[in-house]
């Protein structure tokens, strides 16, 4: 990538908001080494003043300018590159807000991945050996949530811009199975229908077997007003249902997910695995941990990824706080056939873990929870009896306090593996075995 291409895009004109400017009363500029990457994708820099700085978009190695006061900073140019620097695949890199590494080589990348799972775990105090990054981003991520917004001239739909609230108009975004490129004239058609001048909306659309699932929160008007637009709009872009704020206003299709053998009407703005590759991936390294448990307790188990698969060979409780998801996890149960019995239990896991006493008829836990952790009832499992957990996070800090927690409580942490199903980013999914 150019110097002048990084001059462009974040020079102190397009990094420093008018609100910045008011307090700002000095600004300076100075070349910095690149000593390491961060955990978020950011290049780290030591300034002359002894301060540290995360530079975007920047590669440990590189020698770069940059300029900075004291509430803000921009990179100015390169003057060495990495070695491992290559072409981002994306026009929209670095003004975008998604993507934060595709100029990195395939081998810097894989490394930086898997030792922000290791880092977080040494930080709590635990030497394990981390897995090879699996590369689960298949044909690519089945799920995105854009914004739009409708000002007097112009409609402007995509995603938010770098360390803004703008909204950067996009055509496509690459990273997206093929089947959802059509997403974003979905919502630009949204935009349209929005009263001028009004906060952006937030649209979640989802790609299932039977169409996309659009599921819309923040719309500053009642959807159910514009049922005859909608509807017309729906069936324009061959829309399986649109939602507003979880709500079905209209329903084409049930938009269906299979799990193994299970159809599984997705619930509006239920969580899902990103990629149908990463699902695969997690579900059949949970299996295998899993393979000769009798009975299991799920837990956070939204519509039932893994419910449903171990249920092929073992009985299954499973546990989650959202109502629609477990509601569609017991309508699939009852259409499914050869499935050991599985009971779906609305609980809220975080307030009210299960304890000691109900753990205890249960010989396997799994366990995915949400960014936060499950740190309430990690400390339940280390009071129980329970011999074996297996462990999914999106999170690597919140997963290693969890670990250690456990750790600290007698379990051995006997392997972790990471699954990238979030490419360019810095989320990182992965499967852990305690005994």
């Amino acid at each position: 990538m150019s110097r002048n291409h990084y001059k462009k895009n974040f020079g102190k004109k397009s990094n420093v908001s008018n609100s910045d400017r008011c307090i700002v009363s000095r600004e300076e500029s100075e070349t910095v080494q690149i000593l390491e990457l961060g955990h978020n994708g950011d290049g780290l820099a030591k300034l002359r003043d002894g301060t540290n700085r995360f530079i975007p978009y920047t590669l440990a190695g590189e020698i770069v300018k940059i300029s900075y006061t004291k509430n803000d900073f921009s990179l100015i140019k390169i003057q060495r590159a990495s070695k491992d620097r290559i072409k981002p695949i994306c026009k929209y890199f670095t003004t975008c807000g998604g993507c934060k590494t595709q100029q990195m080589t395939l081998h810097m990348y894989q490394l930086w991945k898997r030792g922000t799972i290791e880092k977080a775990l040494i930080n709590q105090g635990l030497n394990i050996h981390v897995d090879p990054l699996i590369n689960a981003h298949g044909q690519g991520r089945r799920r995105v949530s854009f914004h739009a917004k409708r000002g007097k001239n112009q409609i402007f739909a995509g995603l938010m811009k770098y360390r803004s609230h703008d909204i950067l108009n996009i055509e496509n975004c690459p990273i997206l199975v093929p089947a959802l490129s059509s997403g974003i004239k979905i919502v630009r058609d949204l935009a349209r229908i929005m009263p001028i001048h009004s906060k952006p909306i937030d649209v979640q659309l989802t790609m299932s077997e039977t169409g996309i699932d659009c599921n819309i929160n923040n719309f500053p008007a009642q959807l159910s007003e514009l049922f005859t637009v909608i509807t017309e709009l729906a069936n324009k872009h061959n829309t399986a249902r649109i939602s507003l704020n979880r709500e079905v206003i209209i329903e084409r299709n049930p938009p269906i997910i299979s799990i193994d053998s299970a159809k599984v009407v997705l619930p509006p703005g239920s969580f899902l695995q990103a990629t149908v590759e990463g699902e695969k991936i997690i579900s059949e390294i949970v299996l295998e941990y899993a393979r000769d448990a009798l009975h299991i307790a799920d837990l956070y188990c939204g519509i039932g990824t893994f419910a449903i698969r171990m249920a092929k060979k073992t009985k299954v409780t499973a546990f989650d706080n959202d109502k629609l998801s477990i509601l569609a996890l017991k309508k699939a149960i009852n259409h499914t056939q050869g499935l050991k019995p599985i009971v779906a239990i609305k609980r809220n896991l975080s307030t009210q873990p299960l304890v000691p006493q109900e753990l205890k008829k249960f010989d396997t836990i799994v366990f995915d929870p949400p960014r936060s952790g499950a740190k309430n009832q990690v400390q339940q499992l280390v009071a129980s009896k329970v011999k074996r957990i297996i462990a999914v996070s999106c999170n690597p800090s919140s997963f290693a306090s969890d670990a250690s927690v456990l750790a600290r409580g007698g379990f051995t942490l006997k392997r972790v593996t990471p699954v990238d199903q979030f490419k360019f980013t810095p989320h990182i999914e992965l499967v852990a075995q305690f005994e």
